[in-house]
């Protein structure tokens, strides 16, 4: 090792003069763009993480918090609910005014009952009563053992996310632990926060693209119903009518005037209660377990009624005995199918 680099030592230094100053002018210029090559990969790595943390540290932060006083007047046909909270909010910039800027988008209308405003410390603290009507997109597939999500958004409507986030306050109880709503459970509540988008620029156009952030804090509100009182009100008449329909099963083929009326007016009175469970309810492209049971009713009234004209032509052929004998083996696989259908959807609702 030593003779190798007495060896490079003896070429370097018996080499001419300028041969020497060249070589080592370019070895020096070699460390030099390395150096500045260090520099800028360092200067283009480093930078944009130290802007987006400057973009960051703009943003006012406002913790908030809720207290759910009361939920009431929930009208699935008109898709709204009202509820009425406090909302406090603690931040640093005088400029937000909740109190004149709040926004809850998902609501038809909100007031503001109370308000009141206070400052400690730099910090500025707001706290309000508002009694809001929200809209509401019922899921009433499994109606009336059905979950309902109920959600609510605040937001300051002229600061966006790049100046204000929302960090929730979950300090103690969001509801009342005595509230009630009725014919309905509280199952569940939870507190959130993000961010909002909005595909416009709403005006602005210094933006480059269409598009808005804005800072969200979210409530959702998670209720169960209890069921089998309304569900017994509600189908009590269609269940009436299936046992009018089929009673009529039993009446003696040569009476085919009573089999037929009966059948009739129990498709009458499945067709009302249909009509009122209807008016209750949104319009729905979706088939639902009350269009399922009253389905399943209107064919059973067919069903009879086929059976009752089928029996009129065994009667007029003189066939009373095989009439009588279809008779009772269709009551009982109408009754057992009807039975098992109806266990087997609202079974699938309550479970679901």
């Amino acid at each position: 090792m030593k003779q190798g680099c007495l060896v490079v030592a003896v070429r370097y230094w018996g080499l001419p003069f300028f041969l020497k100053y060249d070589l080592l002018r370019k070895s020096l210029k070699m460390k030099l763009l390395n150096k500045i090559f260090l520099f800028c990969f360092l200067l283009t790595t480093f930078t944009p993480v130290k802007l987006l943390a400057d973009d960051i540290q703009k943003a006012d932060t406002v913790k908030t918090g809720i207290y759910i006083i009361s939920v009431h007047d929930i009208d699935f046909h008109e898709r709204e609910y009202s509820i009425n909270f406090w909302v406090w909010m603690r931040y640093k910039n005088p400029e937000f005014k909740f109190a004149k800027n709040i926004e809850i988008p998902n609501s038809k209308s909100f007031i503001i009952s109370d308000i009141n405003t206070d400052s400690a410390d730099g910090e500025i603290f707001t706290i309000m009563k508002l009694k809001c009507v929200m809209k509401q997109s019922w899921r009433v597939h499994n109606y009336p053992f059905d979950k309902q999500k109920l959600k609510i958004h605040i937001e300051n409507s002229q600061f966006d996310s790049k100046s204000l986030v929302f960090v929730a306050d979950t300090n103690g109880k969001q509801f009342d632990p005595k509230l009630t709503v009725s014919g309905w459970d509280i199952a569940n509540i939870s507190i959130s926060t993000g961010i909002q988008n909005y595909e416009t620029a709403f005006g602005d156009v210094s933006q480059k693209t269409p598009h808005s952030e804005y800072g969200k804090y979210m409530i959702e509100l998670d209720i169960e119903r209890n069921a089998w009182g309304l569900f017994l009100k509600l189908f009590l008449g269609m269940y009436v009518a299936f046992l009018i329909t089929y009673v009529s099963i039993f009446i003696h083929a040569d009476n085919i005037d009573s089999r037929f009326g009966l059948s009739v007016g129990a498709l009458f009175a499945a067709v009302g209660n249909k009509y009122i469970i209807d008016s209750l309810l949104p319009e729905s492209s979706n088939f639902t377990l009350v269009d399922s049971l009253h389905a399943f009713t209107f064919i059973s009234i067919l069903v009879t009624i086929s059976l009752s004209v089928y029996a009129l032509k065994l009667l007029k052929e003189d066939k009373l005995e095989k009439a009588n004998r279809i008779d009772k083996l269709t009551a009982r696989i109408l009754l057992s199918a009807y039975v098992f259908l109806n266990l087997l959807f609202v079974g699938l609702a309550i479970f679901n």
